[in-house]
């Protein structure tokens, strides 16, 4: 059976131009900002203009290809919409950047980090993976459209352009099944049963919920109606992009990263196990078993962090007391801990200062990342807690060969197909992992790259987390990587958001052959 290139074309069009919508609602934002005169003589304002038009005329171009195409869209089909929107998408939501960067330089010279287009690139895809690393080195000097538009499309990437596709333009019908089984982050969407576009729109809508009670917390906290709207933004996706330099850190107050800390860690949490508060299920919800393993990481992992942390004075004595210090580094410790698993990336103070043991730790926990079914990223917790039982299983088969153990979660019975295709998973973010690793070591050796730099920015793009150690820490940037590392950074993002398979599948040859 050959791909109908056709209707991959006619709805990725669509697609592209709801994002270009959304870029012209950028520029209206500059103009409310700036005034009606600004519209042709504000950079940030010309360029969301600029970009909403080579987005739409783009989408039309591909609307009109696929005018003939099918309604129907099959496995192959819907593998290569999924991978194509994210490369494409990434593409027309970096053309706010460039075309800023090229207006605001004079004369056609771009002197910002968005001068390049694989800058512009790396800055996109970062945040429609919600990956939320930059290669911005002066934050709080770009233009609020600039900064809103970075936050938008990690929000739009927090539950997947496609699953929103599929919301909002419900007549892709059995294809749009096929769409959002492949994009819902997790190995399987437990929980959420309804129709597949009940079932998005649900998820949407909870979504939007927590944004807007989010956004309320917030500014009641004390920030600022537009900090508060870009920070819950990238908060509920946990992508990490933040309004200031110095990310949380620069709103020290207690009471908002409190705030910030609450909605990361609810971020974590399987989205279907919401939908089944609201049908009245909440006993059903508290006992899933991933769940509880997220809540127990997190607190065990907080509480040796802070011990470690307070006791080697990694952050400053408190001059209210030791009562006080032990409380920051309970703070400061399960900040980290949160924006870490669940990939966020927040950084509320610099963690790479800390001792051997927490940074340890945290990077353990870049691999588990937040539930299946959640915004987070990495390998999620369900497979984690699955791949151990397996492993426990084996280990014990060596010197009890004779009894068969089968694997539960729950009371739900793991597979063989299912214990595989985890393991599998595992292995490939591993590999993956490695290859990165020895990519940027390769491409970056003139740039002086170190081994923990190198790794840490490998396992952080491919998880979606953000910040690393080293060179790549809390108080670092990619600016410095060269064009080739950003590519290779730029696939990690891709093949981690979308959970490796439906990119790697692309490259075999039977895929094309249709076989």
């Amino acid at each position: 059976m050959t791909i109908d290139f056709r209707v991959i074309a006619r709805q990725l069009g669509l697609l592209l131009l709801v994002l270009s919508a959304l870029i012209l609602s950028m520029a209206g934002f500059a103009v409310l900002e700036q005034g009606v005169s600004s519209l042709w003589h504000s950079p940030d304002a010309e360029a969301m203009l600029m970009s909403a038009g080579v987005g739409a005329v783009l989408a039309l171009v591909l609307v009109g290809v696929g005018k003939k195409s099918s309604s129907i869209i099959g496995h192959r089909e819907a593998l290569l919409l999924v991978a194509m929107s994210w490369i494409i998408g990434g593409f027309v939501a970096a053309l706010p950047f460039w075309f800023w960067a090229h207006l605001q330089g004079g004369a056609g010279q771009a002197t910002h980090d968005f001068g390049s287009m694989v800058n512009c690139y790396f800055e996109s895809v970062s945040g429609l993976t919600t990956t939320g690393s930059t290669i911005v080195q002066a934050i709080s000097e770009l233009p609020r459209s600039i900064l809103l538009w970075r936050s938008l499309i990690q929000w739009l990437g927090g539950l997947g352009i496609v699953v929103l596709f599929v919301a909002v333009l419900p007549m892709l019908g059995v294809g749009g099944r096929r769409i959002y089984r492949i994009e819902a982050p997790g190995p399987s969407p437990e929980g959420v049963r309804p129709r597949i576009v009940e079932a998005a729109r649900a998820l949407w809508y909870i979504y939007l919920g927590l944004t807007l009670l989010e956004i309320l917390a917030l500014r009641i906290a004390g920030m600022g109606w537009f900090d508060a709207t870009c920070h819950t933004l990238t908060t509920l996706a946990t992508g990490g992009f933040s309004t200031s330099d110095a990310s949380a850190a620069g709103f020290p107050s207690p009471s908002i990263q409190y705030i910030l800390m609450f909605f990361m860690l609810l971020a974590g949490i399987n989205f279907s196990l919401y939908h089944l508060v609201l049908r009245g299920e909440w006993r059903k919800a508290i006992k899933d078993r991933e769940l509880q393993c997220y809540l127990g990481l997190v607190s065990v992992a907080t509480i040796i962090i802070a011990v470690s942390v307070y006791r080697h004075h990694s952050i400053p004595p408190s001059e209210a007391g030791a009562a006080a210090g032990a409380a920051e580094a309970v703070q400061h410790s399960l900040f980290q801990v949160l924006a870490i698993q669940t990939t966020t990336g927040f950084c509320s103070t610099d963690f790479d200062t800390w001792s051997f043991v927490p940074k340890a730790i945290l990077m353990l926990l870049m691999f588990v990342g937040g539930c299946a079914g959640s915004t987070g990223g990495g390998i999620k917790v369900i497979r984690i807690m699955i791949a151990a039982k397996v492993m426990a299983a084996e280990i014990e088969h060596v010197y009890r060969p004779k009894v068969v153990r089968t694997v539960k979660i729950g009371k739900m019975t793991i597979d063989a197909d299912l214990k595989r295709s985890i393991l599998v998973y595992v292995l490939g973010i591993i590999i993956l992992f490695a290859l990165g690793t020895g990519g940027l070591m390769y491409f970056d050796a003139g740039n002086g790259i170190d081994i923990t730099t190198a790794a840490t920015a490998s396992l952080s793009t491919l998880n979606n987390i953000g910040p690393g150690l080293a060179r790549v820490g809390a108080t670092q940037n990619y600016a410095w990587f060269s064009a080739p590392s950003k590519i290779v950074m730029c696939m990690l993002m891709i093949l981690g958001r979308l959970e490796m398979f439906t990119i790697i599948v692309l490259f075999t040859p039977r895929y094309w052959r249709g076989e």
